[in-house]
């Protein structure tokens, strides 16, 4: 059964995560240079393949015992913290221009860059997570599959004026900061049974 709860929770942090992010940055690149609506089609649907194949990683985590899961998410939430607070944030991805506007070479393009780009990233092993967690593979996909749609979209069109106004670190922070909340929950979990 869908829940709407879950999904704006996963949703807030998927979005909060992804925000900072080098695919966020390469949208706003792409979305500079050709139309964003194909821009907006092929990272779109390579964060749909992302999320797929996060909720089928995160839906075979709750086969195993619930304490371990809940041990192993909480865990992982503190790495996803640890890398959103200490990684370095100055490798941008080289984008190749396309030979031509076509909306299949510019949403191809996108697709190919988010797709590679985003294989086993930090929102990714975060959706798997989260799946997990909260064993609801529907409202977690659809949560994760907006938060990311809305960081590209952000991203392909208001990235510089969202940056000038809101600090990356602070966006930074914030996820960091969700993250490891959610740990929290899930390692008192594990431990209270």
């Amino acid at each position: 059964m869908f829940s709407l709860t879950v999904a704006a929770i996963v949703f807030g942090v998927i979005f909060l995560a992804e925000l900072p992010d080098k695919t966020a940055l390469a949208s706003l690149m792409l979305g500079t240079r050709y139309r964003a609506s194909y821009v907006f089609a092929g990272v779109a649907a390579a964060f749909l393949v992302h999320v797929v194949l996060a909720i089928a990683a995160g839906s075979v985590l709750t086969l195993l015992p619930h304490r371990l899961v809940q041990a192993v998410v909480g865990v992982l939430f503190l790495a996803g913290a640890a890398v959103l607070l200490f990684r370095k944030d100055d490798d941008e991805e080289d984008v190749v221009k396309p030979a031509d506007q076509s909306f299949w070479k510019v949403s191809g393009a996108g697709f190919m860059m988010i797709l590679v780009a985003e294989f086993g990233d930090l929102t990714q092993i975060m959706t798997a997570n989260l799946a997990a967690r909260y064993n609801d593979p529907i409202s977690v996909g659809v949560g994760a599959v907006l938060g990311l749609w809305a960081v590209a979209g952000l991203g392909i069109l208001g990235g510089r004026t969202l940056m000038k106004r809101v600090p990356l670190r602070l966006i930074t922070k914030v996820a960091a900061a969700l993250m490891v909340v959610l740990a929290g929950f899930s390692l008192y979990e594990a431990a209270a049974g």
